[in-house]
């Protein structure tokens, strides 16, 4: 059988602790130093020695007190806090980097869509076209607060606002320069074609932004757009806009049924069911033998913080697992809204009832493989076989996880024809759907603004009143 590749990502996040919490700790991580661009530049060579299509960069914007009443133990875990800024980094990262993509988070609440859209068009240049963007609506209420607002907003209000960022972006991105702008004529001394620039008009509930978009079109004009909502409202969002989602699929199973109904979403929002590409969350334990990498895994365990995945868990599912004892099962408490992670942990482990520590470790630990270079290319064909189409590798130990991914399994895997021996010319989004022409298909709702602004007699800046002429 000819296997299709797979698409790999380093999924990361500029933090001391990201997923597997306290591991930190081993003398052998480097995550501690992440003020230090060397650090980065490392994981960045890795991953590209590795042939990796992207660092995948997640980010948080506020830490809610939502573990025994308090945010100290986030701080005392180093738990996503410091967090430095993705974009940034990720810009310190180009002249590192020749092939790799590079994809950050960034919400909806922390910068206004012009002047996200303008950096993001900057990045995209300086890059040759490897940037990727993970959008982001935040959940949390230290977020909204950050930014001004009370309180988070309602989750459905939201994704309306989100829907209005979007189409600002698309305007400046897709619209606003129209494909033969730059004349670049030295001889006749005109830069650019000012009939073909166009200011936007948008008048909306959240935002006016006028126009015209400041930067040339880039490579890829848009970025190359993730979105990881698991919502109905949030996967509706991914169907409309998203080129890739995050997903961390409880199993094979749950990943064909998942993906299934997700691909025919896409089509009834008038796109094709492959324009999607599904990546899972996955981290791995690698040995020579299967008694190898289970030693290995038992002794990575021996460093986790349980008090650092229930932290975690606490946040993301708004539960304060601080309020029940670590071994009481989970059906003899009151906590409502974990019992999905409870069948996670048992279905993993048939035969035993999920207490209250196995539920704060289900999702992390459920998203391991532990095995030979082998093995896990035997179940990666079989995550394939659901409907996959690439991996975000989380770290356990930091880089280290990475290269032993790099050195150990990447062989395995392109020998298979899982995973690409050498990159292939283009941008990011050429690599990841070689059928296209760097641009997002004209099926896709931001192709909707190419050619729609006409050329204004004059480009007057000044606006009366509550319009603008």
């Amino acid at each position: 059988m000819n296997r299709k590749r797979l698409i790999f990502n380093a999924f990361t996040m500029n933090v001391v602790s990201h997923v597997y919490h306290g591991t930190w700790r081993n003398p052998e991580t480097t995550q501690v130093h992440l003020n230090d661009l060397d650090t980065w530049v490392e994981l960045a060579r890795i991953a590209e020695a590795g042939k990796f299509d992207a660092l995948f960069f997640a980010d948080v914007i506020g830490i809610d007190p939502a573990f025994d009443g308090s945010w100290d133990a986030y701080i005392r875990e180093g738990l996503q806090i410091p967090c430095n800024d993705p974009a940034v980094l990720c810009a310190a990262l180009l002249a590192s980097t020749t092939n790799l993509g590079l994809t950050f988070t960034s919400s909806i609440l922390s910068e206004h869509p012009f002047s996200f859209a303008r950096k993001v068009s900057t990045l995209d240049h300086l890059s040759k076209g490897r940037i990727g963007w993970n959008i982001v609506t935040s959940v949390s209420h230290n977020a909204a607060q950050n930014y001004g607002l009370d309180e988070i907003v309602a989750h459905d209000r939201r994704y309306e606002w989100a829907e209005e960022y979007m189409d600002v972006v698309y305007k400046l991105w897709e619209g606003s320069w129209d494909e033969g702008a730059v004349l670049a004529d030295r001889e006749g001394g005109v830069y650019a074609d000012r009939d073909q620039i166009h200011r936007i008009h948008h008048q909306g509930e959240n935002y006016r932004v006028m126009g015209p978009h400041l930067v040339s079109p880039s490579p890829q004009r848009t970025p190359v757009l993730y979105q990881a909502g698991a919502s109905g409202r949030g996967r509706d969002f991914a169907a409309r806009h998203a080129e890739g989602t995050f997903v961390v699929f409880p199993s094979v199973e749950g990943a064909r049924r998942g993906i299934a109904d997700q691909r025919a979403l896409a089509v009834t929002n008038g796109r094709r069911a492959d324009d999607l590409k599904f990546i899972q969350g996955m981290s791995f334990v690698i040995g020579s033998t299967e008694e190898e990498a289970q030693r290995k895994a038992a002794e990575i365990d021996e460093w986790v913080s349980y008090e650092g995945l229930a932290a975690h868990i606490s946040r993301d599912m708004g539960i304060d697992l601080a309020k029940y004892d670590p071994t009481m099962p989970i059906e003899q408490t009151d906590a409502v809204g974990i019992q999905g992670y409870a069948r996670v942990f048992e279905d993993a482990n048939p035969g035993r009832k999920a207490t209250v520590a196995d539920v704060a470790g289900a999702l992390s630990y459920n998203l391991r493989m532990v095995g030979t270079p082998e093995s896990i290319a035997d179940r990666l064909e079989e995550w394939q076989d659901a409907g996959i189409d690439g991996i975000n590798v989380i770290a356990q130990y930091f880089p280290g996880s990475y290269r032993e991914f790099v050195e150990h399994v990447i062989p395995v895997l392109q020998e298979r024809g899982l995973a690409q021996r050498e990159y292939e010319p283009g941008t990011l989004r050429e690599r990841l759907f070689p059928d296209t022409d760097g641009r997002l298909p004209d099926r896709h709702p931001a192709a909707a603004y190419r050619g729609a602004f006409e050329p204004e007699e004059v480009l007057s800046t000044h606006g009366t009143g509550a319009g603008w002429h």
